[in-house]
């Protein structure tokens, strides 16, 4: 199995990210603690407190990568994650915390990711689980080449999405 341990870092126009470390757990803990977001991502909770924030940081390993995307004035805006699946798939997934929702900020960091990790694995699959009814993060995936495959995802309500070149 490949190690996304060699993925630390991306950019984009407006951003920069790196893997997320234990001095980040702080402020993903502000950034992530909003019912709006763990709502929508299945493994987080609320209230999203400062332990979850750093097991959430040491739980990756060689298959797993959470990226603190951070805007040029240092603030952490977003967090993009890569997990390896079983084949040749890469999950790719993502939340902007709510004060820098509505700016295109997901688009612009789903689209940066999933150019580094075709750089880094070109032959692997780039994939998606959300839900349809999640109408603004299935549109972000749709506008960067994901495309829905009508199978369900392995979590509650998702659907699959995967890349196409």
């Amino acid at each position: 199995m490949d190690s996304l341990q060699g993925v630390d870092i991306f950019a984009t126009p407006r951003f920069s990210a790196r893997a997320l470390v234990s001095a980040d757990a702080e402020a993903l803990r502000i950034l992530t603690d909003d019912r709006v977001i763990t709502d929508a991502v299945d493994f987080l909770r609320f209230p999203f407190d400062l332990d979850q924030a750093k097991g959430l940081i040491a739980q990756q390993g060689a298959g797993d990568r959470f990226f603190g995307v951070r805007a040029a004035d240092g603030r952490l805006v977003a967090v993009a994650g890569a997990h390896l699946r079983e084949g040749d798939h890469i999950e790719i997934g993502y939340w902007v915390g709510c004060a820098f929702q509505g700016r295109g900020y997901a688009t612009e960091i789903a689209q940066g990711l999933i150019a580094a990790l075709l750089e880094r694995f070109p032959k692997r699959r780039i994939m998606a689980e959300c839900r349809p009814e999640n109408a603004a993060s299935w549109a972000v995936l749709r506008h960067c080449g994901l495309e829905p495959t009508g199978a369900a995802g392995q979590r509650p309500g998702r659907q699959i999405l995967l890349y196409e070149r």
